[in-house]
């Protein structure tokens, strides 16, 4: 099986594999690599390519598809991120949380009509049924 430079290594899946559900309780049991699932998911955000597309080294798309959406939904891509993000920040040198946050609170002023509301026409065009806009 070819590999890609997304797929996890062996350290990775250790951390990774445990945050991912085992399957559905009374079910039949997986028949389908949950780590090559995780690896073509991978594959899909860091290439851009359309689901359909996906190399045939990994599961089918549509099973890709159904775990992404499945897990989507259970919110084990945000417990992954909340589990992963302050080993990222030890490894770079820096405590788990940070310690300060910044907030932008500036706002862009805006009209009360919207886009349409600042075209207005101008009067005194050379041809009576050519309108020029002017926008204000």
């Amino acid at each position: 099986m070819r590999t890609y430079a997304t797929d996890l290594t062996e350290a990775q899946w250790a951390l990774v594999g445990t945050i991912i559900p085992e399957g559905k309780p009374g079910g039949r049991p997986r028949s389908i690599d949950v780590r090559a699932v995780v690896n073509a998911i991978f594959y899909l955000l860091r290439t851009g390519c359309q689901w359909r597309l996906l190399p045939r080294e990994f599961p089918p798309w549509p099973t890709v598809y159904y775990y992404f959406r499945r897990w989507e939904q259970e919110s084990v891509w945000l417990t992954l991120l909340r589990s992963l993000y302050p080993l990222t920040r030890l490894k770079a040198g820096r405590r788990a949380t940070p310690s300060v946050a910044i907030m932008d609170g500036q706002s862009v002023k805006t009209t009360e009509k919207g886009a349409f509301g600042v075209l207005t026409p101008i009067s005194g065009s050379e041809e009576e049924n050519d309108i020029s806009w002017s926008i204000r």
